[in-house]
């Protein structure tokens, strides 16, 4: 006798943090590690970190295929909101390259990641406001969406399980996820332990 069970198998956005756990986990423990809200210069290094991933990532949420793929994505740039950030604290900006082409795939593995952290900076919020800054002063990139963080993550991984992907195609995704963590991890690295 055999048993019918209906389990689905888990989407695409379950996979990716199935796979990227471990990852993950290094990359807020060594934020945490870097104690980025505790004094104004580690959150001024914090800022140039963030800036560095922000910039790196700009052309995805810019390019009209993704935008296609992912409809309020360029709405979801918080690039914009970490320059002011700078400009509020009298700060110049750092020098900053804008990422390399990607293909598909390996885009929405780098926006899993990035879109994911702003579910985290909730947390970092409350920190940032410790020391005075806000969502409309200093920490406006870790301001959530006007709709709820939450929802806002719904949307976008409701989209991101919608996109018709190959099986090379899944693969080249989880890699970039991974290689997003692991980038992260070097900018944790070298602009936040100082």
């Amino acid at each position: 006798m055999s048993i019918a069970t209906d389990v689905e198998a888990p989407n695409r956005a379950k996979r990716l943090k199935a796979a990227s756990t471990a990852a993950h986990e290094r990359v807020d423990s060594g934020v945490m590690q870097a104690a980025p809200f505790a004094d104004g210069a580690n959150y001024q290094r914090f800022l140039r970190f963030q800036y560095h991933l922000h910039r790196r990532v700009e052309t995805l949420y810019a390019d009209a295929d993704m935008q296609e793929l992912l409809p309020d994505l360029a709405e979801r740039s918080r690039l914009a909101a970490l320059e002011q950030d700078f400009a509020d604290l009298g700060l110049a900006l750092p020098e900053a390259p804008f990422g390399p082409e990607l293909d598909r795939a390996e885009a929405l593995g780098w926006l899993y990641v990035v879109e994911g952290s702003n579910m985290g900076a909730a947390i970092l919020a409350k920190e940032a406001a410790k020391l005075g800054f806000t969502a409309e002063h200093g920490a406006r990139h870790l301001a959530g969406h006007p709709e709820g963080r939450a929802l806002h993550w719904r949307r976008f991984t409701a989209a991101l399980n919608e996109a018709e992907l190959t099986a090379e195609e899944e693969t080249r995704l989880e890699a970039a996820a991974n290689a997003a963590f692991s980038h992260v991890e070097t900018l944790v690295g070298r602009e936040l332990r100082k």
